[in-house]
């Protein structure tokens, strides 16, 4: 039986391929470009939700990608089976919900909506499904929130550290690959929205030192004051969500995670490698 991947030249990706060929089970992975094919995994070219390839005995499948259009496909595409079903949202959908700008608000609202026509679609079809809601995703050097600091700070040998009280949890990709893998196995975990944070709760502005003290090169440490902060909100009124939050706790309670299917993610101690991007295909 095949395992159908989407998104699996994410960092969760990079991390999940691996473990998955290592059961001895075909995997087959969408992409938007040809890729190296390998034992045990097959790159197939496509996107979601209406280009897809027909793969055949599909046991489970799994998307790091936007949910509507992975529920779209759900309800259109002929599986003959019930695949089992896990997925990855975003803790943004509870952060972000009552946020006071606008754009946000509408990213908050898409991934609650994405979560419903997901379960919906898996109910329809008979399918087990599982979301995971991870807060701030590293290790692989291809997220958008701390990699291009670490990377900005080596090239300009400046860090800025900004004031910040809220508390933070960042998430490994490996340890979300984890719990993937752990809920294909686990019936326990059908049906629910678990969130899934790091293994440690820190200040922002700690989380961000430690990102200065995995880098290779030497960088001026910048403090900006929380004053400095609010100035910027009303000159840059984009970044207002961003700085706001920087005094919000954005963090998830791991108790069921760790309850149904014994993952414990690791505390936040990056290293160099966590900021150098690297490609699922090459894992």
């Amino acid at each position: 039986m095949t395992v159908l991947v989407f998104g699996g030249s994410s960092q969760i990706g990079h991390f999940l391929m691996p473990l998955l060929c290592a059961r001895g089970v075909p995997v087959v992975a969408l992409s938007r470009r040809p890729r190296t094919v390998r034992a045990g995994l097959a790159w197939i070219e496509g996107s979601l939700p209406d280009t897809v390839p027909v793969v055949r005995d599909v046991s489970a499948v799994i998307s790091f990608g936007p949910l509507l259009p992975f529920a779209q496909w759900l309800e259109w595409t002929e599986l003959p089976l019930a695949p089992r079903v896990v997925a990855t949202s975003s803790m943004s959908a509870e952060s972000k919900r009552n946020s006071m700008v606008a754009a946000e608000r509408d990213i908050s609202r898409l991934l609650c909506e994405g979560e419903a026509a997901l379960a919906a679609a898996c109910e329809r079809r008979g399918s087990a499904w599982t979301v995971f809601r991870p807060t701030l995703i590293y290790g692989a050097g291809l997220d958008k929130s701390l990699t291009p600091i670490a990377q900005r700070a080596q090239r300009t040998h400046v860090f800025p550290l900004p004031a910040g009280s809220g508390l933070r949890q960042p998430v490994h990709a490996a340890d979300i690959a984890q719990a993937v893998l752990a809920a294909l196995d686990q019936p326990a975990a059908a049906g629910r929205i678990l969130p899934l944070g790091g293994g440690e709760r820190l200040t922002a502005a700690e989380m961000f030192a430690r990102v200065r003290r995995s880098l290779p090169t030497a960088t001026l440490p910048v403090p900006v004051p929380g004053w400095a902060l609010r100035g910027a909100r009303h000159v840059l009124p984009r970044l207002a969500g961003p700085l706001d939050r920087l005094q919000a706790d954005l963090v998830a309670d791991n108790t069921e995670l760790t309850k149904l299917l014994g993952v414990s993610p690791r505390p936040f101690r990056p290293d160099v490698d966590c900021w150098r991007p690297r490609a699922a295909d090459a894992s």
